[in-house]
């Protein structure tokens, strides 16, 4: 049983009876034990880990905690900024009741000066950040490697997307900066090799492995109806258009994330549906970190709107009442598209998923065949709605779909299925440029173009 004034904070946080993932591991953690956690996102795991970290900070003798002021006792690591905003926040609501506490986030993109100060100035206990940020304090900002040493609680949240981020070293030599003696709690979707191989470089020997992934039920849920479409590229606008008006039509309170194969082909697809009249936000890498942060808390806090979105929001991150998930283009893997999926059907509420792919993509539905993904009825798209798309693209910047061509050239010249045949990719790239409404497709740099490794192939445009 959770102590009192935690018990209050879950209550005044909104949290009704305790999720499996914490019913699981929140005893075991109370304990002081380590934990590796098998756990689905949108299950609760960012409360399994802050409740118990937060009662091992408020029971510090109050010597220690004085003595430790500065100190930083609670870190969590996490693969994207957007999650490190959304653990804090879920942090801030738990310490209502715990007002010595405090709470900051260290992320890149922002201005690391201004953290320095922030820090400096108001010196809190739980520290949220993504590991490269951590790296660069850990390397340039005085006196941050001796707040380290006040570590009780190390939280790697995401630990198979860290890893398969790039951020073993960073991880390596932040958690080298920490006492051996401190408590770590690693959270993950999936326990691949390497999170075992982190699992025992960062835990005690006598670590707890708690599994809350149901044999056969992986990573999908059970309540996300799951369909895909088969139409040529020339028709995705008009079809993305069609399905999102009937949506929206359906249900008052649509929230609809539409996710697509790059940065530059999401500005696209926003700039599109956004000239169509439709309530549209747009997050992607390409956007400032302040300006994703914005997007991303409007969009988790309202209704009636759709996101188009990069990567950025496939995972981690918690948006309430998602009812419609698309995702347009073949996903980078099975992996990613199960991801994707887990933004909808969260807390025990239905959702529906949707894939939009053009006939040549269709060798992806082999890697999902065992998901129940069905497929939908192509609309037939009327010439109205047609005639509307058309207007559209034709009032989209040149420069937009010279950007989103490049971009798409390059994701696709890289997947090993579709990018091995130069010649067919040619062909793939004027479907493409057609379905922006272009005659031909744009010019590449010659920079661009050798880098790809397409400079030599017959057919592409330089410049």
């Amino acid at each position: 049983m959770a102590p009192t004034s935690a018990r209050h904070g879950v209550k005044d946080a909104g949290y009704g009876r305790m999720t499996q993932v914490q019913e699981a591991t929140l005893p075991v953690i109370l304990q002081g034990k380590d934990v590796l956690a098998k756990a689905k996102t949108g299950t609760g795991k960012t409360v399994a880990f802050l409740l118990p970290a937060i009662e091992v900070l408020s029971k510090l003798p109050s010597s220690q905690r004085s003595q430790l002021r500065s100190s930083i006792n609670l870190l969590v690591m996490c693969p994207t900024r957007e999650l490190a905003n959304q653990v804090a926040v879920e942090a801030k609501k738990l310490l209502k009741y715990h007002r010595s506490l405090g709470v900051q986030v260290v992320i890149g993109g922002t201005r690391i000066t201004q953290e320095q100060r922030n820090m400096q100035a108001n010196p809190c206990q739980i520290l949220v950040a993504t590991p490269g940020r951590l790296k660069d304090h850990l390397e340039n900002t005085p006196g941050f490697s001796t707040r380290l040493k006040g570590v009780k609680v190390l939280v790697l949240d995401e630990a198979d997307r860290l890893l398969d981020m790039g951020f073993r070293r960073d991880i390596e030599k932040i958690m080298a900066a920490t006492p051996k003696d401190r408590q770590t709690l690693l959270f993950s979707a999936t326990v691949p090799e390497e999170v075992r191989q982190i699992s025992h470089v960062a835990m005690r020997k006598d670590y707890r492995f708690i599994n809350t992934v149901k044999e056969g039920d992986e990573e999908t849920h059970s309540q996300v109806s799951q369909m895909y479409m088969i139409a040529p590229l020339d028709l995705h606008f008009s079809i993305l258009y069609d399905v999102l008006k009937k949506h929206v039509a359906d249900d008052a309170d649509y929230k609809v994330i539409i996710f697509c194969t790059t940065a530059m082909v999401t500005k696209l697809v926003a700039e599109v549906l956004s000239q169509l009249k439709l309530n549209i936000r747009e997050i992607h890498s390409r956007k400032s970190q302040s300006a994703r942060t914005k997007v991303s808390d409007e969009f988790r806090r309202s209704k009636g709107v759709i996101l188009v979105s990069s990567d950025v929001s496939a995972r981690g991150v918690d948006y309430p009442d998602v009812t419609l998930v698309i995702q347009v283009g073949i996903p980078a893997g099975r992996e990613q598209y199960i991801h994707r999926i887990g933004r909808t059907g969260r807390k025990g509420k239905e959702g529906l998923g949707l894939l939009l792919l053009a006939p040549w993509e269709s060798h992806f539905l082999t890697s999902v065949k065992d998901l129940s993904v069905s497929e939908a009825v192509t609309p037939s798209v009327d010439s109205s709605t047609q005639t509307e798309v058309k207007g559209a693209l034709r009032r989209v910047e040149m420069k937009s779909k010279e950007s989103a061509y490049q971009a798409w050239l390059g994701y696709y010249n890289s997947n090993k299925t579709i990018g091995g045949n130069k010649s067919r990719l040619v062909t793939l790239g004027e479907e493409f440029s057609r379905s922006m409404g272009l005659a031909a497709p744009p010019a590449i740099p010659k920079l661009i173009l050798r880098k790809m490794g397409l400079s030599k192939v017959p057919g592409f445009r330089s410049t």
